[in-house]
C-alpha cells in the first residue's frame, strides 16, 4: 500500500464499509437488516476511534498536501466518531418502533461520517469541498427520512436549499482566494497573504467565513437551524447536533490557522462578531420557545458563539479551549437529546416543554440526570460545562478579546433562564398528563452515563486537556 493511501486508511476503510453495507442490504434482506447494521456500523465507529486515538505519529501529509493527517485532526475524528456511534445506538428502538429504521440511515450517516474526516482532514480548498458535500448530501436525504410527514419534508428541503446556497457563498469564496493566491492549497495561501493582502483575498475570505458560518448554524447564518431540528425526526436532531457541529467548527480552524494564520487580525474580528451574535440569538431567541427540539438547536446556536470565542482569540491555547469545548458540549448534548428521544405519551413522541411538570414525582433519577445536564449547558459550577466556558473565556482574555469575555458572561446568564426553566417544571409545575415509564434502557445508559461525565469529569476533564492541547499545537505553530 502507498504511503498516500495509508495516512488515509481510516477514511478509505469506513468509505468501503459503507459501500459494501449497501450492496450487501441491497441484495439480501433489506431493512430486515437494518437492526444489525445499526450495530456493526457503531461498532465500526468505535474500532476506528480508538484506533485513531491510539496512532501517535506525528503529521503526516497525503496526495501532495491535500489531506493531512495530525494531533488536531485525530482529536475532531475521535470526537465525531465516537458521538456518531452514540447517536446511532440511541436511534435504534425509536426508528423500529416509527418504522423508519431503513437499511439506508446506517449508510447514510457513514458517508456523512467520511466527509466530515474529510473536512477535518483538508489541506486544501478542493479536498475541503469534497468531504462538506458529502456530509451534506447525506445529511439533506437523512433530514427528511420521515416521508409522511410534512415537517420533515420542509426540515429536508430548507436544509437542502440554503445549505446549496452556503455552498455557492464557499466555492465563491474559494475561486476568490484561488484567484488572487494562485493555488487552492493552504500551504500556497499561508503563503500569498504574508504582507500586505490584497482586497480580493480579503473578500475570498470572507466569503469562505460566511459558508462555514452556515456549517456551525452561528447567527446570523442560522436560519435553517430551528426549523430543521424540529422537523427532523429526533434522532436526525440529536446527530446534527454533534459530529457536524465537530466537523464544521474544526474546519473553519484549520483554514482560519492553515491557510489564513498570517493575518489573524483580519479574520479575528469577523469571528468575535459572530461569536457575539450567535451567543445573544441563541440566549435571548431560546427564551420563548416551547418546543424541546426548537430549544436545543437555540441552545446549539448559543454554544456554537462559545466555540467561536476560542477560536478568535487566535491562539493555541484558545484552539485548546475550543476542542475541550466541543468535546464536553457533545456529551451534554448526547445525554439530553438521549432524555428527549426518552419523552413519550402513549407511545408517541412528545416534544413540549410543559409536558415536564412534576416528572420528579414519578422519576426521580431520570429528572435529577437532566437537572444536571441542564446546570451544565447553562454553565453552572462546579458542573462540567461550566470548565468548557471557563477555558473559551479565559482564552478570549488572554488573546485580547476582554469585551468578547464579558459578553459571553452576560449571554451565558440569558440563556441560563430557559434551561433552569425546564428543572423548575420538572421539580416545581403544576402536575399533568404523566409520560410513559421509560422502556429504552440504551436511552437510560447514555443519559445517566452522560450526567455522571458531568459530575465526576471534574477531576481532570477524564485527561482530554493534554491532549486538546497537543492537538491545538499541531494546528498552531
Amino acid at each position: 500500500m502507498g504511503p498516500d493511501l495509508s495516512v488515509a486508511l481510516p477514511e478509505i476503510l469506513l468509505a468501503a464499509y459503507a459501500m459494501a453495507a449497501l450492496l450487501v442490504a441491497v441484495y439480501t434482506i433489506k431493512d430486515g437488516a437494518a437492526g444489525l447494521l445499526v450495530y456493526v456500523t457503531s461498532a465500526v465507529y468505535v474500532l476506528l476511534a480508538i484506533w485513531i486515538g491510539l496512532d501517535g505519529q506525528p503529521g503526516m501529509i497525503a496526495f501532495d498536501g491535500m489531506f493531512i493527517s495530525d494531533g488536531f485532526s485525530r482529536f475532531a475524528k475521535v470526537t465525531i466518531l465516537l458521538s456518531a456511534a452514540a447517536i446511532l445506538l440511541m436511534s435504534k428502538t425509536y426508528m423500529e418502533r416509527r418504522n423508519l429504521l431503513r437499511f439506508e440511515y446506517p449508510v447514510l450517516l457513514s458517508l456523512a461520517v467520511v466527509g466530515m474526516m474529510v473536512m477535518v482532514s483538508a489541506g486544501d480548498l478542493m479536498a475541503l469541498y469534497m468531504g462538506l458535500e458529502l456530509q451534506s448530501l447525506a445529511l439533506y436525504v437523512v433530514a427528511s427520512l420521515r416521508r409522511d410527514s410534512v415537517k420533515s419534508t420542509e426540515a429536508g428541503l430548507k436544509y437542502f436549499v440554503l445549505g446549496a446556497l452556503s455552498s455557492g457563498l464557499l466555492l465563491y469564496g474559494a475561486s476568490l482566494t484561488y484567484g488572487f493566491a494562485g493555488t487552492t492549497m493552504f500551504s500556497g495561501i499561508i503563503v500569498a497573504v504574508q504582507g500586505d493582502v490584497s482586497l480580493g483575498l480579503l473578500f475570498g475570505l470572507v466569503f469562505l467565513m460566511a459558508g462555514f458560518a452556515f456549517k456551525v448554524s452561528a447567527a446570523p447564518f442560522h436560519m435553517w437551524t430551528p426549523d430543521v431540528y424540529e422537523g427532523s425526526p429526533t434522532p436526525i436532531t440529536a446527530f446534527f447536533a454533534t459530529a457536524p457541529k465537530v466537523a464544521a467548527i474544526a474546519l473553519f480552524a484549520r483554514v482560519m490557522f492553515d491557510a489564513f494564520g498570517g493575518v489573524v487580525g483580519d479574520w479575528q474580528q469577523i469571528v468575535a462578531f459572530l461569536s457575539v451574535l450567535s451567543m445573544f440569538l441563541g440566549a435571548v431567541a431560546g427564551i420563548g420557545q416551547r418546543d424541546i427540539k426548537r430549544l436545543m438547536a437555540y441552545s446549539s446556536i448559543s454554544h456554537m458563539g462559545f466555540a467561536l470565542m476560542g477560536l478568535a482569540a487566535g491562539t493555541a491555547f484558545g484552539v485548546q479551549a475550543m476542542l475541550i469545548y466541543m468535546a464536553i458540549y457533545v456529551t451534554m448534548n448526547i445525554g439530553t437529546f438521549a432524555f428527549i428521544l426518552g419523552m413519550e405519551r402513549d407511545g408517541r413522541p412528545i416534544t413540549q416543554i410543559d409536558s415536564l411538570r412534576m416528572y420528579a414525582t414519578a422519576q426521580p433519577l431520570r429528572a435529577l440526570a437532566m437537572l444536571v445536564l441542564m446546570f451544565s449547558l447553562a454553565g453552572v459550577p462546579p458542573l462540567v460545562g461550566f470548565f468548557g466556558k471557563f477555558y473559551v473565556l479565559r482564552a478570549a482574555v488572554d488573546g485580547g478579546l476582554g469585551w468578547l469575555a464579558v459578553a459571553g458572561v452576560v449571554a451565558s446568564v440569558i440563556s441560563a433562564f430557559y434551561y433552569l426553566r425546564i428543572v423548575y417544571l420538572m421539580y416545581f409545575g403544576e402536575e399533568t398528563e404523566a409520560l410513559d415509564a421509560p422502556s429504552q434502557p440504551m436511552l437510560g445508559v447514555f443519559l445517566m452515563g452522560s450526567a455522571a461525565i458531568m459530575v465526576f469529569g471534574v477531576v481532570n476533564l477524564f485527561g482530554i486537556e493534554p491532549w486538546a492541547a497537543a492537538a491545538a499545537l499541531t494546528l498552531v505553530n
